[in-house]
C-alpha cells in the first residue's frame, strides 16, 4: 500500500499521508514521496492541492520506530528529508490547503501550507517540547508568523494541545467544519482557489514569503517586478475583459 496516495478532480490535486495505523507518522521513505508527488504537482493542468490524512489523524510527526537510528544525525536527517518537504511546499506555484482531520503534532507540514482547515475533532501539539526536543520542519518560522513571537513562543515551549475551536480563535486555522463535512469543504475551497488566476496566486505566494525578511524598500521594488509579470498573463488579461465587458472572468491559470 502505497504510503503517499494521489487523487485529482478537475484542477485540484489531493495528497493523503497514507499511514493511519501510526496517525500518519513520517518515515524517511514517505518524505522522498511527499516531495516526488508535489514535483508532480507542477502540472499545469493542476492549479490547487489539498493535503490531508488517511484514517483519523493528520499527521504526528516523526515515526519513533525510525528515531533510535535519526537521533545519531538528527541535522542530517532534516536536511535530507525534512528540510526538502518544506520547500517542495512552499516553492510550488499553487495554492496549499491542509486538511487537518484529526491530530497534528510538530503540526509543520499543515503550517508550511497556504491555508489550513480543520475537522472539530482535528488537535494541535507542538510536542517537541515533551520530549526535550526544539522545533523544527519551519515550525518556528510559520508558528511565529501566525501568532507573533510571543505567542508562538509561549506555545510551542508548553507542549499545551490546542483543539481546533482554540486554534480557530487564534488564527492558526481559517475554518473549522463538522468531521464529516472536512473532505467536502476543503474540494469545495480548493476548486475555489483552482478557478482564480493561477500565475496571480503563485506571484502573491512569492511576495508574502518575501516579506518576511525585506526591508520595505526591498518589497516594494520586488511587488513593482512581479506586478509588471502578472500583467503578461492571459488571466490578467481575461480579467480585463470581463471587468469591461460586466460578465464574470473564465480564468485559465495561464
Amino acid at each position: 500500500m502505497p504510503e503517499i496516495e494521489t487523487s485529482r478532480d478537475g484542477a485540484v490535486l489531493t495528497i493523503t499521508l497514507n499511514r493511519p495505523d501510526v496517525l500518519n507518522a513520517f518515515t524517511a521513505d514517505m518524505h522522498r514521496e511527499l516531495v516526488g508527488t508535489f514535483k508532480d504537482a507542477r502540472d499545469p493542468a493542476v492549479r490547487a492541492v489539498v493535503v490531508t490524512g488517511a484514517g483519523r489523524g493528520f499527521c504526528v510527526g516523526q515515526d519513533l520506530n525510525e528515531f533510535g537510528e535519526a537521533a545519531r544525525d538528527i541535522a542530517g536527517r532534516l536536511r535530507r528529508h525534512y528540510h526538502p518537504t518544506v520547500l517542495a511546499v512552499r516553492e510550488l506555484e499553487k495554492p496549499v490547503l491542509a486538511a487537518v482531520n484529526g491530530p497534528a503534532a510538530g503540526a509543520g507540514l499543515a503550517f508550511a501550507c497556504d491555508l489550513r482547515i480543520a475537522a472539530e475533532s482535528a488537535t494541535f501539539v507542538p510536542a517537541f517540547i515533551n520530549i526535550g526536543l526544539v522545533p523544527d520542519m519551519g515550525g518556528t518560522f510559520f508558528v511565529r508568523r501566525l501568532l507573533g513571537t510571543s505567542r508562538a513562543f509561549e506555545w510551542m515551549t508548553s507542549g499545551r494541545r490546542l483543539g481546533a475551536a482554540e486554534a480557530l480563535d487564534w488564527g492558526l486555522v481559517s475554518e473549522v467544519v463538522p468531521d464529516d463535512g472536512l473532505a467536502a469543504r476543503a474540494a469545495e475551497r480548493a476548486a475555489e482557489l483552482a478557478a482564480l488566476p493561477t500565475r496571480g496566486i503563485a506571484l502573491s505566494k512569492r511576495l508574502f514569503d518575501s516579506a518576511e525578511h525585506s526591508t520595505l524598500e526591498e518589497q516594494l521594488e520586488l511587488e513593482a517586478q512581479l506586478q509588471a509579470a502578472a500583467t503578461q498573463t492571459n488571466d490578467f488579461r481575461e480579467g480585463v475583459n470581463a471587468f469591461l465587458e460586466k460578465r464574470e472572468p473564465r480564468f485559465e491559470g495561464s
